[in-house]
């Protein structure tokens, strides 16, 4: 099933049209999760980045799975009109932003929720750090959506 013909209207499978939807809109559910934090609504703000952070989770291993099954980016770039040569830069571009991106939403993630606990969350270090998250992975989010784009558009 998840190798089937997706429902965007390209070649691609549904794995990589879910991947790639949920990706389009990551940057609006980090956003609307922000704003609970903006309004001091810290406990709303944590659950919202636990399930956002979780559903993230859940889709990259999905996709890391799929995406070796089907053959990968290799298998995929042969039917694209983009040079092979740049979308290989932008996509080791893209992952090195991605698993920087997640791999400090999930330390910050973790931290942050030990220090609330105890007491120790500095505020002013955790939005600084939150801001530089949020823009890693919506620029992220971008790049992978522009990927599909060159592999299945353009």
């Amino acid at each position: 099933m998840v190798f089937e013909k997706g429902f965007l209207g390209t070649t691609a499978p549904i794995y990589l049209d879910i991947t790639t939807v949920y990706f389009a809109v990551l940057p609006f559910f980090l956003a609307f999760s922000i704003y609970f934090a903006i309004k001091k609504e810290y406990e709303k703000h944590f659950i919202s980045q636990a399930i956002i952070l979780g559903v993230t989770l859940i889709i990259v291993v999905i996709f890391e799975i799929c995406i070796r099954i089907s053959g990968g980016f290799l298998e995929y770039s042969k039917y694209s009109n983009i040079s092979f040569d740049f979308m290989l830069v932008f996509l080791t571009i893209h992952i090195l932003i991605a698993i920087a991106a997640v791999g400090g939403w999930l330390f910050l993630f973790i931290s942050s929720y030990k220090d609330y606990k105890n007491h120790l969350l500095d505020g002013t270090k955790h939005k600084k750090i939150g801001k530089a998250i949020f823009f890693a992975l919506t620029i992220s989010s971008i790049m992978g959506v522009f990927m599909y784009l060159f592999l299945f558009v353009f």
